[in-house]
Formats: C-alpha cells, sequence, structure tokens
C-alpha cells in the first residue's frame, strides 16, 4: 500500500509510523496527484483530502499500538516479577527507565525482554547491533531496530491463529525491512513431499497452484530442505529451479532455509525478494535462521502434515475389489479419485496394492501404497500418458488394454524404466490397475533364441551316464532331421561328416573325451537331403568335483556363407593379383617403349649458328605414362624440324600412338611441304591409322640461312620468344587438334629471329595446373624465362625447376637459340 505522509490536524493523535500491520486494514490509497489537488483547505476536495489523510494516520497509530501492545505487556510482566510491585507500578518503571535511556517504551519492553529471555531471537539481536552499527542499514531502513522487529514477528506467530497469518505476520514485521516480496512457509511430510502451508506476497493462484509438491521433485524448498546449511539463490532465473511465484519474481534472489528444532526438521521457509541481489550478511542471515526456528515451533504444533487428509470412508465395492486384487497372480492397484475443494478430480489415490505388487523402481509396497497416483509416479502424466488412461476409463468405463507400454518411476531424480503389459478397468467407485512387467528371465531366453536364429547356431546337451541327449530346434534344422527324430550322439559325427574330414573330428573327440579339454572343429556335414553344409563345431566337458567326465555340452554354427565368402574373397584377391600383375607389365612395357623412343637426355643437335637443346620430364607415377612427344632433327634440304605433341590418354595405347604420331611426321617432312601441311597430312594419319586417337602438336621449320622459322600448330599452346630481357607468347594461328575431324586445314606463319633469340616450344606438362587458369599458367612461364640467364641448356633446367605444375604429366621442352 502506497502512503503520503500529511500534517496531523491540532488535536490527532501523533505518533511515528510503525511496522506493516500483521492483518491488513483496508483503506483507500489514493496518488499525491489524485488526493491532493491544487485548491485550498477550505474546500470542499480539501477538507475531504485532509480527512482521508487524518484517518489514514489514525489508523496506522492504531495498529502500531494494538501491535506493541503484547510486548509492552510483556516487559510489565517482567518487570512486575523481578521487583516485586504492582502491574501500575510496573508502568511507571517502564515509563521511566524508557525515558531515561532516550528509547521507545516499545524498544525498551523489548529490551527487558531479550535481557529475561536470553534465548535464540536475543543472541540475534545482540549479534546484529555488534556489527551492525550503521543506521542506515538496509535491515533497518524503516527505522525499526532488530530486536524490535524479531520480537513483534515471534509475537505475531505465536498469536497467529493459522500458519497464514504467520506468514503474514513474517512478512510484514521482519522481512519486508530486508526488502523481501513475499514468503511461503512449506511443511514437510514423513514421505519426504512438500505442502505449502502459508504464504505472503504471492498471487492467491500460485499459492493454489503449489499447494502440494510430490516426493522427489526438485524446488528451491527441496533444496532448503536437504542442504542444513540453506539454500541461497542470487538470481532465480539463473538456477532453473521451479518454485513457487516463478512468473512474478523470476528474476529475483531466494533463500530456502529449512525449519528445524531439536533436530528434526518440519519444514522449509523461503523468501522471495524482487531483484537479484548477492548473499546477505551473516547477522542478516541469522535473523531469517531465528525466523526459520520460530516457524519450525509453529509447524510442530499446528500445521498438518503432508498427505494427511482424513481417509474417506471405504465403499463396499472397494472392499470387493482389493480382495479381488489380492488373489490375481500379477501386480495390481486399487485407484480411488481424489478430488479438489470444487468436486474436480485431480488424481487418484492408491488405495490397495496387492501382495504381488513389483514396482519398476524397485520400492516397497509401504512407499507406493497410500499415496497419488501421480505422486507415486509422477512422469506418468507424460511420455506414456498412463494417467490420462486411468483417467478416461473412469470416465467412461471402457476398459484399456496395452502391450508393451513403457513405465517410469523417478528415484533420486533418476528415471528408472520398466516394459509392462497394462489392464486398466472400472470396477463401481474405483479403478483396478494391473501391470506384467516383462520377465527378465523370459526375455532374455527369447534374445538368445533369436540369436541363434539369425547366427545358426544350434546348442545341445549330452548326458553320458544316462545317454539323454538335449538339441534345441536350431540344431535339428541345421542338421536337415525332423523335430521328431533322435538326436545324434557326439560319437557318431564322422558318419554324418564328410570322410576327407574324420581325421580332424577324430582329433576334436580325442580332446573333448579323453583330455577334458574344450575343442573346436570345422567339417563338412552330410545331410539326408543331399545338401552339404560347412558347419563348426564347439564344445566343453562336464565334470564332477572329482573330475570325471559326466557329460558334454556345445554349439554348432552353418559357416557355409562364410566358407563360400572366403572362397570367393581369395578368387577375387588372384584375379585382382593377376590383374596387378598384368597393369605393371603393361607399364613397364610403356615406359620402356617411351624411354626407347625419348630418352631422357639425348646427344645435342649440331647445326651451325643454332644452339638446340631438349628436356623430357616423364611423369613421376609410372602408372601414368603419358603420349608427351617431342623432335629435333636436320632434314636432308638442310632446314631443322621442330616438334612437340601431347596424344591424349596414358599408357601403351598413348604411348604406341605417340610413337606412330612421331615417325609419320619424320617421313613426311622428308618431301619438303611446309608445317601447315605436314600437319594436315598427319591429322589424316591420327584419324584413319591409329585408332581415331586425338592429339595437339606444333611444328616449325628454321632457315638457318635467313634465320626464320616456319610454324603452324594443331591445338597446342603457342611458342615462347625470348629477345634481350623480354619473353612473349607468339600470336597464335589457328589449327583444329590431331585426329578430329578427317580433314583439316592449318594455317602457317613465318617469325624473323635474330641473333641472341631464344624460342621454346613445350607441352602443357610444364605449365598446367588444377587451380589456375592457363592464361595464369602461361603468365609464370613468361615471368620465369625473362628472369633465366646463362646458357640455353641452363634456362631449361630453370624452366623445369621452377615449374608449378600439378597435374602429374610428360613434359617436353625444345628451346633453339640463334648464335
Amino acid at each position: 500500500m502506497t502512503t503520503h505522509e500529511q500534517p496531523a490536524e491540532p488535536g490527532t493523535p501523533a505518533g511515528p509510523p510503525a511496522w506493516p500491520p500483521a492483518a491488513e486494514v483496508v483503506v483507500p490509497d489514493i496518488p499525491a496527484e489524485v488526493a491532493m489537488p491544487d485548491v485550498s483547505a477550505t474546500s470542499p476536495v480539501g477538507r475531504l483530502a485532509a480527512t482521508v489523510d487524518r484517518l489514514r494516520q489514525e489508523v496506522r497509530a492504531a495498529q502500531a499500538e494494538a501491535e506493541g501492545r503484547a510486548l509492552i505487556e510483556l516487559a510489565k510482566g517482567i518487570l512486575v516479577e523481578r521487583l516485586g510491585c504492582g502491574p501500575a507500578h510496573a508502568a511507571r518503571q517502564l515509563s521511566e527507565l524508557a525515558e531515561q535511556a532516550q528509547l521507545t517504551p516499545l524498544e525498551f519492553a523489548v529490551d527487558v525482554i531479550n535481557q529475561a529471555a536470553r534465548d535464540r531471537v536475543a543472541e540475534v539481536t545482540e549479534a546484529f547491533l555488534s556489527v551492525a552499527s550503521d543506521p542506515a542499514d538496509p535491515a533497518d531502513a524503516d527505522g525499526e531496530s532488530a530486536a524490535v522487529r524479531l520480537r513483534a514477528a515471534e509475537s505475531g506467530v505465536l498469536a497467529a491463529h493459522d500458519t497464514q497469518a504467520m506468514a503474514d505476520s513474517l512478512l510484514d514485521h521482519a522481512l519486508r525491512p530486508l526488502g523481501a516480496v513475499a514468503v511461503a512457509i512449506w511443511a514437510a511430510g514423513p514421505d519426504g513431499s512438500l505442502s505449502l502451508a502459508g504464504s505472503a506476497g504471492f498471487p492467491p493462484g500460485e499459492a493454489a497452484r503449489w499447494r502440494y509438491v510430490p516426493p522427489d521433485v526438485v524446488t528451491v524448498a527441496r533444496r532448503g530442505l536437504t542442504e542444513l546449511q540453506g539454500q541461497w539463490l542470487s538470481s532465480l532465473a539463473d538456477s532453473g529451479l521451479p518454485t513457487i511465484g516463478r512468473r512474478d519474481y523470476a528474476d529475483g534472489a531466494r533463500i530456502a532455509l529449512p525449519a528445524g528444532t531439536g533436530g528434526r526438521i518440519h519444514g522449509v521457509l523461503e523468501i522471495a525478494w524482487p531483484k537479484p541481489q548477492d548473499p546477505l550478511p551473516r547477522p542478516v542471515t541469522r535473523q531469517i535462521e531465528a525466523l526459520a526456528e520460530l516457524c519450525a515451533h509453529s509447524l510442530e504444533t499446528s500445521a498438518p502434515q503432508a498427505g494427511a487428509d482424513p481417509e474417506p470412508r471405504l465403499l463396499p465395492d472397494v472392499i470387493e475389489l482389493m480382495d479381488l486384487a489380492d488373489g490375481l497372480h500379477d501386480p495390481a492397484l486399487v485407484l480411488v479419485p481424489h478430488l479438489d475443494d470444487t468436486g474436480q478430480l485431480v488424481d487418484f489415490r492408491i488405495q490397495h496394492v496387492n501382495d504381488r505388487f513389483l514396482d519398476p523402481a524397485g520400492r516397497p509396497r509401504a512407499v507406493v501404497g497410500g499415496a497419488l497416483l501421480l505422486e507415486a509416479y509422477p512422469l506418468a502424466a507424460g511420455e506414456s500418458e498412463l494417467f490420462q488412461r486411468v483417467e478416461r476409463v473412469y470416465a467412461t468405463g471402457e476398459p484399456f488394454r496395452a502391450r508393451r507400454m513403457r513405465l517410469t518411476a523417478l528415484v533420486d531424480q533418476v528415471p528408472l524404466s520398466a516394459v509392462a503389459d497394462i489392464s486398466i478397468s472400472r470396477h463401481g467407485s474405483s479403478v483396478l490397475l494391473i501391470w506384467r512387467i516383462e520377465d527378465e528371465t523370459a526375455r532374455l531366453a527369447s534374445l538368445l533364441q533369436h540369436a541363434q536364429r539369425l547366427g545358426r547356431i544350434g546348442g545341445f546337451e549330452e548326458n553320458l551316464l544316462t545317454g539323454e541327449i538335449t538339441w534345441n530346434g536350431q540344431l535339428f534344422n541345421l542338421y536337415g532331421r525332423p523335430h521328431t527324430s533322435m538326436p545324434v550322439a557326439l560319437q557318431e559325427l564322422p558318419a554324418h561328416a564328410h570322410p576327407d574330414d574324420t581325421v580332424a573330428l577324430g582329433r576334436f573327440l580325442r580332446t573333448l573325451m579323453h583330455h577334458h579339454r574344450p575343442a573346436s572343429a570345422a567339417f563338412r556335414l552330410l545331410r539326408p537331403d543331399g545338401v552339404t553344409r560347412h558347419t563348426r563345431v564347439v564344445a566343453e566337458p562336464v565334470l564332477d568335483t572329482d573330475g570325471q567326465l559326466l557329460g558334454v555340452r556345445g554349439a554348432y554354427q552353418d559357416i557355409s556363407a562364410q566358407h563360400w565368402t572366403e572362397v570367393a574373397l581369395a578368387a577375387t584377391r588372384d584375379q585382382l593379383a593377376h590383374t596387378e600383375q598384368q597393369a605393371v607389365e603393361r607399364n613397364r612395357l610403356a615406359l620402356q617403349l617411351q624411354h626407347a623412343i625419348m630418352p631422357p637426355t639425348q646427344t645435342p643437335l649440331l647445326v651451325p649458328e643454332l644452339q638446340v637443346a631438349v628436356r623430357y620430364r616423364p611423369a613421376e607415377t609410372e602408372h601414368l605414362v603419358g603420349g608427351d612427344w617431342y623432335d629435333a632433327v636436320v632434314l636432308p634440304s638442310g632446314l631443322v624440324l621442330l616438334c612437340v605433341g601431347d596424344v591424349a590418354g596414358h599408357g601403351i595405347e598413348a604411348a604406341t600412338s605417340m610413337v606412330v604420331l612421331r615417325n609419320a611426321l619424320r617421313g613426311l617432312a622428308v618431301t619438303g611441304a611446309g608445317p601447315a601441311q605436314l600437319l594436315s597430312w598427319l591429322n589424316i594419319v591420327a584419324h584413319h591409322l591409329t585408332g581415331a586417337v586425338t592429339a595437339t602438336a606444333v611444328c616449325g621449320l628454321y632457315d638457318g640461312e635467313r634465320r626464320t622459322l616456319r610454324w603452324a600448330r594443331a591445338g597446342h599452346l603457342p611458342p615462347v620468344l625470348v629477345r634481350e630481357s623480354d619473353a612473349t607468347a607468339l600470336p597464335p594461328v589457328k589449327g583444329l587438334l590431331l585426329g578430329a575431324v578427317p580433314e583439316a586445314r592449318y594455317e602457317e606463319t613465318e617469325l624473323q629471329l635474330a641473333a641472341g633469340d631464344t624460342l621454346l616450344m613445350y607441352t602443357d606438362g610444364l605449365i598446367e595446373r588444377r587451380d589456375r587458369s592457363v592464361e595464369e599458367s602461361l603468365s609464370h612461364l613468361l615471368d620465369t624465362a625473362r628472369s633465366a640467364p646463362g646458357t640455353l641448356d641452363q634456362k631449361l633446367d630453370r624452366l623445369l625447376t621452377y615449374s608449378r605444375s600439378d597435374t602429374d604429366d610428360d613434359t617436353c621442352i625444345v628451346g633453339i637459340r640463334v648464335v
């Protein structure tokens, strides 16, 4: 409630404003801007405002007087006992001593009570006053001392007729001065549940929703119950814990302290602040601990225990259903509806648990019996929707059956699950819930049976004393015998196996029967239907205490699929080895052929006034033998034939095609034809005589007398001219790659060379990169060629050294220098 202080009218009882009332008195709360308009005090509105303010002051003074009277009367009683005087004399003594100490009668009365009581409240007050001397301390922000607040709170708690009034008194007298806005008092049940015994500062609807907290549900109050030092949360939002008032004070601080006396905890005191804040000082925390102890005394005598609602009288149909449940061989629960104050169904109480009951979490019957269904199984309303099924059966009377439903129980916040068959039926005013939890032994037996079937495994056991032999069904199927036939004894196994496996089976039987050691053997089983199955048998002896053989047990496994897989794998491995050998041989022959035609080093060509050098770098990987080729030869006419080419592909085909084109070009060049005509004829050879291969090439004829070079190209990179300190690629002429079409025409051009000029012809293995364009790679080649001084051989070596190609392809370079 917001108040606005106004001067009291003459004759109005004056007094300092006291702490908030224990029981709120509703007084109209009119804002100042509305209650006190700018009018004269003699106007009707002004007189009405002054009257409202005067009445508010009177109400607050009366409340302060009434709430402090109990403490003053208690102090009078102490003085009567100590001084041996009457009540009137004690009142005068109290007034005189308070005046001498310069304290109000109420403050002096509290000092008298503390001196006489020497109890927990007095100790806490002395501890606080010894360290909190600052009058501006938030614990004393309202002007009232800690002693007065604690004694007033104690008086209000002891005088409260229920826990709700007790919560109001704690909040108004002791907690609001500390900045708190709400308080909740929780009563702890014997089963670990929590009931909201009283609250103040929270909306009524929120308190109704948190009326009861089942066991094992982690909340702020639960943390305070399990931790002896209490739980302090600087920010509720950061903790993520659910609790009352989370929507209203989500960002505020929380403290939860156990309320106990004599070593026994009766509940929890939970206090809410509106905003985050650091932990309270220790003296203030001791005040709150004293308040929690006050709550414990009241809870011990007055607060109802959680879940202690009086049990309704059992109807005859419920009793009959309980007798019926006791006669069942499956776990069964008898449920009765649990209604709220408005008559709405909110839960089902577990009225009876039969002797066959088996809890999924392993809890005893006493823990589950008498509890609410959602209390014992909080997750029943979740994934399995068990609670909704029970609720529908109770509403409609229609039975419900389900197989392999998952039941989950919370034990110390650990979800424990089990699979069960469920049956729910209504009988009169109650519900019978039956579940049959899947037997672990039967489940494992079924699992083993399926594993044996999928693994084609058949088990056996043979008693050598009685001659009894036990086979499972899978072993009959493995032998190809009907299930009604007699099992085959282990000693007769060689008679049902391939004759070539007799020795191996004899060794197996001797190890097992005579040496009494586990043994195994692989053999071919001959079935009556003529089918042969590759089988492995594994067995171990069964001995008595004296080491005598009583029997054997083991298993057969059909390994036919594995055997034929191994056979196919071995054949594939042999075929792969043969193919690899052929590939290695082909690569070796291709490499030998390539090196025979174009060795990596070659004797320099001797031509007057012309230096000629060639370089060939084969691919680093032998299986990538390519079709790159070069040629530099003096023709009968005195001209020098210079050419490089690249046949598409790798391997023996590319190598043989390269030999055909290289030799064909040599033979055609003696005719005296020009480069364009030579490439036109070479195109016919590539298309018709080499199996339609494709290739690129550049061909040139150098005339030493005129120092001219006539050249043409077929889809190949143009030559590079290095003159003085500059390097440029020759302008390309038109020309389709070789072998693409039956007939093609090629252009040629003539280049005039000068002394000192260097001309380079090369294949794409010198510059090609996967991550760059041809233009970028060619630019790098030109930069390298410009900065490559020295002889022609040194220039070609430098080009190979600084090549950035990453395609692992062959590389050919032909270079000439005019001298």
